[in-house]
């Protein structure tokens, strides 16, 4: 009878492990053109103008790298690095045209949509999410790069990210 139970949970796991293997996520890069890096600068810091007079943001090929990993995880939700050097806002879509791979702008509408939710006068999100918004906007942060994966999981297509430098969204602070 023992051996028999031992059999069956040796049969159960290698089942379980054959089906892990089998929905495995696949992750794949795409990496984004200098047009499509410039543009993210260009959004950000255009958003940035609009609030207030603070630094603009260049492109960083380390925090692109960072964004990349963290993209790869195929995640709905931003995964900060415990380490918490870099500030990281993530977007999720789907689309099923074979061709897509989502473009800055698809991001980056979402976060700054968030634009209204955010009161200064209070420095709190009022009526829905603000927090992607206002790293977006952060004055300190001088550097950003972002990342682009594409996983074959669920409802997630493509998943793009970007790390910022300092990171924002100081717990007490304003951003700008």
């Amino acid at each position: 009878m023992e051996r028999a139970a031992k059999n069956s949970a040796a049969l159960v796991l290698m089942v379980a492990t054959a089906i892990l293997a089998a929905t495995a996520t696949a992750a794949t890069v795409r990496e984004f053109t200098d047009d499509e890096k410039a543009l993210f600068v260009q959004l950000h810091n255009d958003a940035r103008a609009e609030v207030a007079t603070m630094p603009a943001v260049s492109w960083d090929e380390t925090l692109a790298a960072n964004a990349i990993e963290q993209a790869s995880l195929c995640q709905k939700e931003e995964q900060i690095p415990a380490a918490g050097d870099y500030g990281e806002n993530l977007w999720w879509g789907r689309s099923y045209a074979a061709d897509w791979t989502g473009s800055p702008y698809d991001p980056m509408n979402q976060w700054l949509g968030e634009k209204g939710n955010y009161d200064h006068d209070s420095n709190s999100c009022v009526g829905g999410v603000c927090k992607h918004y206002t790293q977006v906007v952060w004055s300190r942060t001088t550097q950003i790069g972002c990342g682009r994966v594409s996983c074959n999981q669920g409802d997630l297509g493509m998943v793009i990210v970007c790390s910022y430098y300092p990171s924002g969204n100081i717990e007490g602070e304003s951003p700008y």
